[in-house]
């Protein structure tokens, strides 16, 4: 009996814990980093530098692997022309972002976000479709987040079902957000995916899904909602977090919206 009351209390501990460690509110992420300003560049080195020098609560990054299986951080499929997934690392390493930064890894990227302890990365697997791809790229990243720490630290998003599928039966503890904008958070749910983290027109449409979400347990995410107007418009949702290029106005907005309350 003796025992069964401490694993209760262990349990019990271990809930608070976990809920105490949530952040309380609506909260900002930085889209691609903090790239509008001067000397950034979206999804550099320098964006990510920005967004934990604010100190947003998270920095979305977006992820392609290389025919040679390096893991790099860009948006498009292509850089400068070149298809990421049809050549070798080697064919782009030395092109550079528009704030002159090389193309980061995602290694130098994780090594630099390990200096930003507060700050949450969002990373984004860019895939189209291809079964082999992923196969090949999802453990790879799981990996890198592993032997740095990092899994707890990370919410995995994609467009691609399967592979948010697949991240969440390796690592169930992860917050992993489904991006396509056209499945219930309910059917989610029962696929073992966390959350939702759909474009704000998605949202508009099917203003219930926050409600559904947040009744099944899973958290709801907004993107990429630049305007004064919109951004309000998924605070008054219940969106949970905040995806923008305009991270600074979010959060003026937040605190505006957390004073007129009091």
């Amino acid at each position: 009996m003796k025992k069964y009351l401490v694993s209760v209390a262990l349990v019990a501990v271990a809930l608070l814990s976990a809920m105490c460690t949530k952040p309380v509110g609506p909260q900002v992420v930085a889209h691609r980093g903090y790239w509008d300003i001067e000397g950034s560049a979206q999804n550099s080195l320098e964006a990510l530098r920005q967004a934990g020098e604010h100190n947003f609560y998270g920095s979305e990054f977006d992820v392609n692997l290389t025919a040679d299986d390096v893991l790099v951080v860009n948006h498009d499929f292509t850089f400068h022309g070149i298809m990421i997934d049809e050549n070798p690392y080697s064919a782009i390493k030395d092109s550079t972002l528009a704030n002159g930064e090389v193309i980061p890894t995602l290694d130098q990227y994780l090594d630099l976000f390990l200096q930003y302890p507060q700050l949450q990365l969002v990373f984004e697997l860019k895939s189209k479709g291809d079964a082999d791809y992923e196969a090949r790229a999802i453990p790879m990243l799981l990996e890198k987040l592993e032997e740095r720490g990092l899994t707890s630290r990370t919410d995995f998003i994609s467009f691609s079902l399967t592979a948010c599928q697949e991240v969440a039966k390796r690592v169930p503890e992860m917050m992993v957000e489904y991006l396509g904008g056209e499945i219930a958070p309910a059917e989610l749910k029962a696929m073992g995916i966390n959350g939702i983290d759909y474009h704000y027109s998605a949202l508009e449409k099917h203003p219930e899904w926050v409600e559904e979400a947040h009744s099944l347990g899973m958290v709801c995410n907004a993107w990429t909602v630049n305007t004064e107007e919109k951004i309000n418009e998924m605070l008054e949702l219940g969106a949970d977090f905040i995806t923008t290029n305009a991270p600074e106005l979010a959060e003026q907005l937040i605190a505006a919206r957390a004073e007129e309350s009091k």
